[in-house]
């Protein structure tokens, strides 16, 4: 088994410190007068405001914590001489059965995270022509939102960029990651040179939708520039759309393994961090007792928004995936 696979396990991180996990704030509703009702719940034609719970809080969701644990897990696991930026990620795609070649149909009703290796299926991140028009008709009307005065949340910023993406066979041959060099298309220049080095995927599946998602976790090494010929290309037509910790990623890949040779084109759309030193950071105070509540609460609080923007871009997926 190769060292780096994080062979993660539901329930692994310790729930010693489940009760110093964050609750909701948004939906707290202020307690009902129990001076005028004698201590009852009032009797009107309208229900009174109610408690969170029976302890006044809302536990953290379950699968925002399972999400959250597997994050946290990959992270803090990771073999101490791979240094580099960590990247965590959601692509928006479909999970397909490996034997009948269609959509992975299982016996749930709702939303589910699927055990690691557990389903024998594979994710492909290719969405249609149709569907990538559609996000991108989506994301720019809410860019073009945020922009009026009295929007509701955080504004949006809006980047377009060309970039080609060269892979290099990686110089020692025990190595499985490909080297990856990628250059600003207009001007040539190098923007990074790096090792990208898998800790470990989490698959979503969505019975009730057009799309399910998977979450990656991995590590950007940096490494010299290799020698030699590329052994494929990729070309990227990108949209990014930044909301405060997070960027939406819509792009167009051309693929190729020479000049003038046969290219495939895909679509693909993605959630990830934009600040993965904050990531690590808050990782690394996540149920510290010697740290403030909000420090090692941080961490479950990125995850709630990521988790929750991913749903997002799932539920709003129109119909007819690739």
């Amino acid at each position: 088994m190769d060292p780096r696979d994080p062979q993660y396990v539901s329930g692994s991180e310790s729930d010693a410190d489940y009760g110093l996990r964050p609750s909701k704030r948004a939906r707290r509703t202020p307690p009902p007068d129990r001076d005028r009702t004698n201590g009852r719940a009032a009797t009107s034609s309208v229900m009174p405001p109610l408690s969170l719970s029976i302890l006044g809080v809302e536990p953290l969701d379950e699968f925002i914590r399972e999400v959250a644990d597997f994050v946290h897990h990959s992270i803090m696991t990771r073999p101490p001489d791979l240094q580099g930026e960590i990247e965590v990620e959601a692509k928006i795609g479909v999970l397909k059965d490996r034997g009948t070649g269609n959509r992975l149909h299982l016996p749930v009703l709702v939303e589910t995270i699927l055990a690691p290796k557990a389903a024998d299926c594979q994710f492909e991140s290719n969405m249609s022509v149709m569907q990538h028009r559609h996000y991108n008709t989506l994301l720019n009307k809410l860019k073009e939102e945020s922009d009026k005065p009295g929007y509701h949340s955080s504004p949006i910023a809006y980047t377009h960029s060309h970039l080609v993406d060269s892979f290099y066979a990686p110089e020692n041959p025990r190595e499985r990651d490909k080297i990856r060099v990628t250059r600003n298309e207009k001007t040539g220049e190098v923007i990074a040179t790096v090792r990208k080095v898998r800790l470990g995927n989490l698959d979503i599946y969505n019975p009730k939708r057009a799309a399910d998602w998977r979450i990656s976790v991995n590590v950007e090494v940096p490494v010299q520039h290799p020698l030699g010929s590329s052994t494929h290309t990729r070309r990227k037509d990108r949209i990014s759309y930044s909301h405060e910790e997070f960027n939406v990623d819509l792009t167009q890949v051309t693929s190729y393994t020479t000049p003038g040779s046969q290219t495939e084109l895909l679509h693909e759309l993605e959630l990830e961090f934009a600040n993965s030193r904050l990531l690590a950071a808050a990782a690394a105070k996540r149920g510290d007792e010697s740290s403030a509540e909000v420090e090692r609460s941080a961490f479950d609080e990125l995850i709630r928004a990521f988790v929750n923007n991913a749903r997002i871009l799932v539920r709003n997926a129109a119909g007819g995936w690739q």
